[in-house]
């Protein structure tokens, strides 16, 4: 994306709610076509950070601009300028697909004489051929979740800002909306998306990880994998899983231990020395374990390791 216009841009921005900073001073800029993932726990600042970035909270300091127009003088116009697909399902259960789209052709002032070309675009997007006059409550989620997006951009806007749309939603219906959102992208569609699925991350040109309000890294899938973590990673199978995770974490050389699937990973501060020292830790406790084996940072090794480093700096003091 290097040489494209940045369509979105925020410098600084904070959001305090009284005592408590839900964002900390985040920079961020996003181009023109470009697919950028937002990671971050569960209250780490993602949806805030969305809400000011929409023209729907106003920033406690920076600034931000999406679209060309400031997001705390010119709020009207920026949410003219995006679409906006809420964590929650925004759509009425009690009316049809096609009244759905009409009510939102409304808000979005879409030109009567161009509702039933777009109309019929989404409902193609979506797959409900068919099901137009079908009530939204009645559908599985993927088709909700797609007749959402196709409210959200009935009025071609340049923006689009997503958070955590595929929630709640089975694989394959994830798939098709992620390939909604790169056929948008291609076209010039500037798409800032929240979620919680790391694979889905891997979808992203860049990706934003945020906790505690802060960002703590911004890059590619590659270039995020390549970091470095502060020492060697191991992945080793052991049981009862529980107790050898909190045994790990117990040991002379261990960073972090986290648990993925029916596996430990391991972060060792040296992988030469430690690694036959864990087994035999993990063996003399009556924990069966596999030999460690070093392994690449997958994009979830490299958000545990940076949402990890606070506590292990708080509990080292």
């Amino acid at each position: 994306m290097t040489g494209l216009p940045y369509v979105v841009t925020a410098e600084g921005l904070t959001k305090r709610f009284g005592d408590f900073t839900a964002v900390d001073r985040l920079d961020l800029s996003i181009a023109k076509g470009e697919v950028v993932g937002f990671i971050g726990p569960n209250g780490a600042g993602k949806s805030t950070t969305i809400r000011m970035l929409c023209g729907l909270l106003h920033p406690s300091a920076g600034r931000a601009s999406v679209a060309g127009f400031d997001v705390s003088r010119q709020p009207e116009m920026v949410r003219a300028h995006i679409g906006y697909m809420s964590q929650k399902f925004s759509l009425y259960g009690d009316l049809t697909c096609r009244e759905n789209l009409r009510f939102f052709a409304g808000i979005y002032r879409v030109p009567q004489r161009e509702f039933e070309e777009r109309s019929r675009f989404v409902i193609e997007m979506a797959g409900l051929e068919g099901r137009e006059d079908a009530l939204v409550r009645t559908l599985a989620g993927g088709w909700k979740q797609r007749l959402a997006l196709g409210c959200a951009i009935l009025h071609r806007p340049p923006v689009l800002f997503l958070d955590e749309p595929t929630s709640g939603v089975e694989p394959q219906a994830r798939r098709r909306f992620w390939d909604l959102i790169h056929r948008m992208a291609a076209e010039g569609v500037t798409i800032l998306v929240s979620t919680h699925y790391m694979d889905e991350a891997e979808y992203c040109n860049r990706i934003a990880l945020i906790d505690a309000g802060r960002l703590a890294a911004v890059g590619s899938p590659s270039d995020l994998r390549q970091r470095d973590l502060g020492g060697e990673l191991f992945e080793l199978a052991c049981a009862p899983l529980g107790a050898a995770l909190e045994a790990a974490r117990q040991l002379p050389g261990v960073l972090e231990a986290s648990i993925f699937a029916d596996k430990l990973h391991v972060l060792l501060s040296d992988g030469a020395s430690a690694g036959p020292e864990l087994h035999a830790s993990l063996e003399r406790q009556q924990i069966t374990s596999d030999i460690p084996r070093r392994i690449t940072p997958s994009l979830e090794d490299v958000f545990v390791n940076l949402v990890s480093k606070p506590a292990r700096r708080e509990s080292s003091r």
